[in-house]
């Protein structure tokens, strides 16, 4: 057995040339929606194991490299890709804990007005904001939701705030899963403190306290099934040799792309046809503006603030550091113009914005079984989009910016204010638009009608007996907000009711 992982977690190296298993309860992912439904299973009794086809990380293993963090801990590098007008990159975390340990920490409640939309289109059973407040609560006490030391502030959001200050636009303190975060903006590589109470650090120990056991290295192939009942999994250990695991109950938590394709791989049909479809992304665009004096954005928390005076209108700004590497390569520049860039590299602030869309995708499978997702803006959106950020635009000028970078392809730097006007008469092709993402949701959305939805509204798929999803691909829309919290809370209350009614019996 490999000593170096903790006591109930098993690696490769520890499998031979297969793994076969008998289990209560197989939970197929380890992140937001995996190990929290995981833990609360396992808490209450149930026999649980997780699979998860990332590696074991641990806290003191995390660096600031980006390269080799993106290549460990994240799924195809983080450079995944939608297929459609423009295209989205989006990144998946691939490492137990899942994208928990690479995000930035935004622990927001769902808002009050999309839990009663989806109690009132999609009728979901107990999710009014009342019913929903329990859940969050438990949620927020283990991951230690809580708002930043003083000390941990970076110029850069601080410069995001006075900017929002001037113009008199609502800004507020970012909330986030932390304890004392020392702010060293490292949240996307791991954080190197613990300081982020990720679902590494909290619900996995939790689920391993209580008896579960973490399987790592299995890429699941598909679902067994005897008949309509779910009986299992068929899969391969990354590295060589074949994955049989029985189970009394299956609970898919792959995230919004890998989920609906494990479905689909695996012949699952739904009367309501819609395994894969209602994409949503929060695209999401980014510039960067070049201040006289240092900003140094590297230097404290990542998104201490999120500017939220358009939040009706489906859109949030936000600060975020990247570093060298990732600039270098993202930034909309080349030859003399890069090397200025990378030259006053402390004196650049990135912000960006995201933005609940109404465009929808869908994800289908691909050759070799792959996930194939498609998704292109809507010309409303896109117009939507390039007024948010050039009023992004407008905000950091006011903040004190000496000019931003085209946040357009085939448009000029940006100077001053009359620059963000001239720019707001400029009809921008989609196809300019340079958008990313590491919010996918709604592929498998709940709801009480078959006819409408993949899910029941405690994750039962329907038409399968022994068979729950617990990840964002449950949502019925998007949530104009970072999504971990909720995903956290609707795993939480859906294990909550499949204790109380004896569901994984």
């Amino acid at each position: 057995m490999n000593r170096a992982l903790p006591a109930g977690v098993f690696g490769p190296e520890d499998y031979g040339k297969a793994v076969k298993l008998d289990v209560g309860v197989l939970v197929i992912g380890s992140g937001a929606g995996g190990g929290v439904i995981a833990a609360e299973l396992a808490e209450a009794g149930y026999d649980v194991v997780v699979v998860e086809e990332g590696p074991w990380a641990r806290t003191e293993d995390f660096r600031p490299e980006a390269r080799r963090t993106i290549q460990t801990l994240y799924r195809d590098g983080g450079a995944s890709m939608s297929i459609g007008n423009p295209p989205v990159i989006f990144s998946e975390g691939r490492v137990v804990g899942g994208s928990t340990v690479i995000n930035g920490g935004m622990s927001w409640r769902t808002p009050d007005a999309i839990l009663e939309r989806w109690v009132r289109d999609d009728g979901i059973e107990h999710g009014d904001p009342t019913s929903m407040a329990p859940y969050f609560e438990r949620v927020e006490h283990f991951i230690n939701v809580a708002y930043q030391d003083p000390e941990s502030a970076s110029r850069d959001n601080e410069l995001l705030k006075e900017g929002a200050d001037k113009l008199n636009w609502k800004v507020i303190p970012n909330l986030r899963n932390q304890n004392h975060c020392a702010g060293t903006n490292n949240c996307a590589w791991g954080c190197p403190t613990g300081a982020k109470q990720s679902v590494l650090v909290t619900y996995v120990p939790r689920a391993l306290r209580f008896g579960a056991r973490i399987y790592t290295g299995i890429r699941v192939d598909r679902l067994t099934f005897d008949g309509t009942r779910a009986t299992g999994i068929e899969g391969r250990v990354v590295g060589g040799g074949s994955v049989s695991i029985r189970a009394r109950a299956v609970i898919v938590a792959c995230g919004a792309i890998q989920t609906p394709v494990l479905l689909k791989r695996s012949g699952l049909r739904s009367a309501s046809g819609r395994i894969g479809t209602d994409l949503s992304l929060h695209p999401n665009t980014k510039v960067q503006a070049l201040f006289d004096d240092d900003v140094d954005g590297w230097k404290g928390v990542h998104q201490g603030y999120q500017v939220r005076e358009f939040q009706e209108e489906g859109v949030l700004f936000a600060a975020v550091n990247l570093p060298p590497g990732i600039l270098a390569m993202t930034a909309p520049h080349f030859g003399r113009d890069l090397l200025d860039l990378m030259t006053n590299y402390n004196k650049v602030l990135n912000a960006g914005l995201l933005l609940e869309d109404e465009s929808t995708g869908r994800v289908r499978v691909g050759p070799g079984g792959i996930p194939l997702p498609f998704y292109s803006l809507s010309h409303r959106d896109a117009e939507r989009l390039v007024n948010a950020t050039l009023t992004l635009c407008e905000l950091l000028f006011t903040a004190g910016a000496r000019k931003i970078a085209a946040p357009f392809d085939g448009t000029e730097e940006l100077k001053g204010p009359d620059d963000v006007k001239r720019l707001r008469g400029y009809r921008v092709k989609r196809s300019a638009l340079e958008l990313f993402t590491v919010h996918m949701m709604g592929t498998a959305r709940m709801g009480n009608d078959p006819k409408r939805h993949v899910c029941d509204s405690w994750g039962k798929v329907y038409g399968a007996e022994g068979l729950w999803v617990s990840d964002a691909s449950l949502f019925p829309s998007p949530i104009g907000v970072n999504p971990m919290e909720t995903i956290m809370a609707l795993s939480t209350r859906n294990a909550r009711r499949l204790i109380e009614t004896r569901g994984l019996a």
